[in-house]
């Protein structure tokens, strides 16, 4: 059987709130290990970013506070939605990462969770948290393109 070369993604989860607390200033893509049940629930895309963030622990890095809910259908299979789940990266980009969260006071979070080729894969952003100005700016021109796009579709 031949194999399809399927490139789409299929989005799962965004964290929106990191786009309003932090300033992304560099996106990285890991793996995530998960277990049967897990992967089936996140198809039916019951998972919850909202809460979590990244820690580097011994060269691995992993995310904490990600709500994976249990598989209705998994029984005994399913583990607890709030473990620690290990990301996969390659070593270099792991120490990189510490490094610059040791040294600049930045921290890991995870942006967007989806599927690529059939995979489950993070997006996690080194951040920069915002000042409470910086949130307001945020907000205010939040607000000023809604308008704009309001007035756009009253026209037509």
């Amino acid at each position: 059987m031949a194999e399809t070369t399927n490139n789409a993604v299929q989005m799962i989860a965004n964290n929106k709130k990191a786009w309003y607390e932090y300033f992304i200033l560099e996106r990285f893509e890991a793996g995530i290990e998960l277990c049967g049940t897990e992967v089936k629930s996140l198809r039916q895309g019951k998972v919850n970013l909202r809460d979590s963030w990244c820690s580097v622990k011994e060269g691995e890095i992993f995310v904490n506070g990600m709500h994976i809910s249990p598989y209705e259908q998994g029984n005994i299979f399913n583990r607890d939605p709030h473990r620690v789940r290990r990301l996969l990266m390659h070593k270099r980009e792991i120490l990189r990462l510490f490094g610059q969260v040791k040294q600049q006071g930045l921290a890991l979070v995870p942006l967007s969770l989806y599927f690529k080729q059939g995979k489950a894969k993070l997006e996690i952003g080194l951040c920069k948290g915002k000042k409470l100005y910086d949130k307001r700016a945020c907000a205010a021109e939040h607000d000023a393109k809604r308008n704009i796009e309001r007035e756009y579709k009253g026209e037509n």
